[in-house]
């Protein structure tokens, strides 16, 4: 979660945009609402005060034990809370207040999602970010579930349960906007027990899958070339999309982060291009057989000699420098250097290739993962750190995270987790995001923290919200990770069913 953000140049910028243009062309207190007391008394950042909620929840309760008469009043209030947080909203910073939420097995009990939701209707948010796709599970019924992965929900007798619709239900009937949040490059470790998907998963040049270099042991990055992993993710976006969510949010759209000096990726070994797809369409870069050859060489060994540029100029003498996509040499330039001399050009243009390489997988797999969201008109944006396409001294910053590349029709999803002990890094990741924006692009911090009390060495989210808010022209809307900081025994009851 923690991420220190680091001074980049103008240079370092400028650096990455040659790289991929080179290589590859392909806030006051508001007044009260209303007339009721308890149902009209809101504070700031469009918060509903105690007496409101509790008078909500008490409907809710009896509602849940037939009353009738408690059901009529409990939809009523539901409804004019609706409008008075959209009312809110529209003139309170910022406009988009949203929740990141994770739902449960536990979460099918009636009235389970009901008190979820209203409790973020009670924090001022106006939209929700679900998660329906995490950890090698997707939040689909067991019986409506083609997908390549299991259904979160695998409690018999609740095989047609559809709680992501359900979700998606109960939050507009709230004025709540339900964005499907999905992890993207990362399928989890239930894809890595078909045997019938082995060569769609990304390896290093150690061997490793990410499921060894990553502390946890349950996350599994795959091969962004993949046909089959881009079918198998196309379809997961198709069905999540049926359920109408009203938009869609992809995240670790990324190579995994590796553990100490193995974060920054110094060589071809540390990058993820060792299954076929990926390398395959390496090759395809080459624009003769020299360049074939010597992009062949360097991902086998790391490096080129100058032996190996007189090996290949022997073979091809009929061509003249070697050529792979973006490379641009003069007709002299031959024959005025000898292997010696070109070596340490080739190799550094070789390295620079796979990393480009690398990140324009990510691209591009976020383009197939957008495009039936496209077609629908439906919302997309992408989740990213705003360290994560960094480069450090002669490396890069393991992700490969290429965000300053996504494009500027998709929303951006800073994580903003800096922790310091105050306000400052997370201002100052939030900053170079906004430097790196064209104008348009609509940038939604995501902020990790509770109101009213810091945690984890980071601000409440009150301080953290006032810092930004001189952004305010720029950030139209900001994000809160997540509904299990906020309640952590409300969402340790639904995660082990014990629920009062």
């Amino acid at each position: 979660m923690s991420n220190r953000p680091l001074n980049v140049g103008r240079s370092t910028l400028l650096f990455w945009r040659r790289l991929f243009a080179v290589v590859f062309t392909s806030s006051s207190l508001l007044p009260n609402f209303g007339s009721q007391p308890a149902r009209a008394q809101v504070t700031e950042y469009c918060q509903l005060s105690s007496a409101a909620a509790q008078e909500k929840e008490n409907l809710r309760l009896s509602a849940l034990k037939g009353n009738q008469n408690a059901q009529t009043r409990y939809q009523n209030i539901l409804q004019k809370q609706a409008q008075e947080l959209k009312n809110c909203r529209t003139r309170t910073w910022p406009q988009v207040q949203a929740l990141w939420l994770r739902l449960y097995p536990c979460d099918i009990q009636p009235g389970a999602i009901d008190q979820v939701m209203d409790r973020i209707v009670n924090r001022g948010y106006n939209q929700v970010y679900l998660e329906v796709f995490y950890d090698g599970q997707v939040l689909l019924p067991a019986t409506a579930n083609p997908t390549a992965w299991p259904s979160v929900i695998r409690t018999p007798g609740a095989e047609n349960i559809d709680i992501l619709a359900t979700a998606i239900k109960k939050g507009r009937e709230r004025g709540l906007k339900v964005y499907a949040w999905m992890f993207t490059n990362n399928f989890g470790y239930t894809y890595a027990q078909r045997p019938d998907r082995e060569e769609a998963i990304a390896r290093n040049g150690k061997g490793q899958t990410s499921l060894y270099v990553v502390d946890n042991g349950s996350q599994l990055f795959i091969d962004p070339y993949n046909t089959q992993a881009k079918r198998d993710y196309y379809q997961l976006v198709q069905e999540v999309l049926r359920r109408r969510p009203d938009g869609l949010l992809l995240d670790y759209v990324r190579y995994p982060r590796q553990a100490g000096s193995d974060s920054i990726a110094t060589k071809v070994s540390d990058l993820w291009l060792f299954s076929p797809a990926i390398q395959e369409a390496l090759f395809k870069r080459a624009q003769n057989y020299k360049g074939l050859d010597l992009i062949r060489r360097f991902l086998r060994k790391g490096f080129v000699t100058g032996t190996d540029i007189t090996e290949v100029d022997k073979l091809y003498p009929q061509e003249g420098e070697p050529l792979w996509q973006g490379r641009i040499t003069t007709p002299a330039q031959k024959s005025i250097q000898s292997a010696t001399d070109r070596q340490p050009i080739l190799q550094w243009e070789l390295w620079q290739l796979t990393v480009a390489h690398a990140m324009q997988g990510i691209l591009d797999f976020v383009t197939i993962a957008s495009y039936p969201a496209k077609q629908q008109g439906v919302s997309t944006g992408v989740v990213f750190f705003p360290d994560g396409n960094q480069t450090v001294g002669q490396g890069y910053d393991s992700r490969l995270q290429p965000w300053d590349r996504f494009p500027t029709t998709l929303e951006w999803h800073p994580m903003s987790y800096g922790t310091c002990g105050n306000v400052s890094c997370i201002v100052a990741q939030v900053q170079r995001v906004l430097s790196m924006t064209k104008p348009g692009t609509q940038v939604i911090p995501a902020l990790a923290g509770k109101w009213g009390e810091s945690i984890s060495n980071r601000p409440s989210l009150e301080a953290q919200m006032q810092a930004l808010r001189k952004f305010s022209p720029q950030l139209k809307g900001v994000s809160h990770f997540a509904y299990s900081w906020q309640y952590p025994q409300h969402d340790n009851d639904r995660k082990f069913c014990r629920v009062k």
